[in-house]
């Protein structure tokens, strides 16, 4: 389908599963989404940490149609699950959030690994997580974030395995999508980020780690739920992890020649 036929969906009520492997080749983007008076500082924590929060677009105040990444589209009720965050408190899921939209919020998309998925796989690169259609696996660290504000924390990665002697291969392909959170940030013993089960992670799927393969993580656009649980903000509004924004820009425009 295309990425407006899977917003449509979404808007409908009728997509409600994790977004990797639909829509190849376009760009798929994490939210976060704040009252206004939150907007600046989490502006600056994105720029201090662009690894696991790469802006690609700011919606608002006083308008939830995105202008870049998918002309026209309503940011609150195209995503297939929101989650609502109240004081600091993860609350109920739901389709849409139009209802709770004040016209003063600010929803920043932020890029997402699954944009450079498509470079992988082209490049012959097996990924389980699509191979099991199941979501990826995601971890919280012990990678310290540069704060701003109220917004604080530890990184967020995503894991993949991959064969060791494709390691090199790997980063070279994923360092020229910087705005997609470029090149991994671990590769090899879990425990050296602050994972001490890698067979249970915080979000996602649990995905196999065979024999000649490492754990390969990759800062991930989940990062600001993880710090929200510290800001304790009144309300605020995120994807659920995996079930991305997708757009209508193509992986191809941001990767870096």
């Amino acid at each position: 389908m295309t990425p407006a036929e899977l917003r449509a969906l979404s808007s409908e009520g009728k997509f409600d599963m994790p977004t990797a492997g639909f829509c190849p080749g376009y760009v798929q983007a994490n939210l976060a989404a704040f009252p206004e008076k939150y907007a600046a500082d989490f502006h600056d924590f994105c720029h201090l940490n662009p690894k696991p929060c790469p802006l690609l677009e700011v919606i608002g105040p006083g308008s939830t149609l995105s202008a870049r990444l998918a002309p026209g589209a309503d940011i609150c009720n195209t995503i297939p699950r929101y989650i609502v965050w109240r004081n600091g408190i993860q609350g109920e899921t739901t389709p849409s959030v139009a209802s709770l939209v004040e016209h003063d919020f600010v929803f920043f998309l932020l890029g997402c690994s699954f944009s450079f998925e498509e470079a992988l796989v082209d490049a012959g690169i097996p990924l389980r997580h699509l191979e099991q259609k199941k979501n990826v696996a995601m971890y919280r660290t012990s990678i310290q974030l540069q704060a701003a504000g109220p917004f604080q924390g530890e990184m967020v990665v995503s894991m993949r395995p991959i064969r060791k002697e494709l390691l090199d291969k790997v980063v070279a392909i994923t360092e020229r999508f910087p705005d997609v959170h470029g090149a991994p940030v671990h590769a090899g013993n879990p425990e050296q980020i602050g994972i001490k089960d890698i067979t249970s992670p915080d979000y996602g799927d649990v995905i196999t780690i065979k024999d000649g393969e490492l754990p390969v993580f990759w800062a991930c656009g989940v990062t600001p739920q993880n710090v929200l649980l510290n800001a304790k903000l009144p309300l605020a509004i995120t994807h659920a992890p995996g079930y991305m924004f997708v757009s209508d820009l193509k992986n191809s425009e941001f990767a870096v020649k």
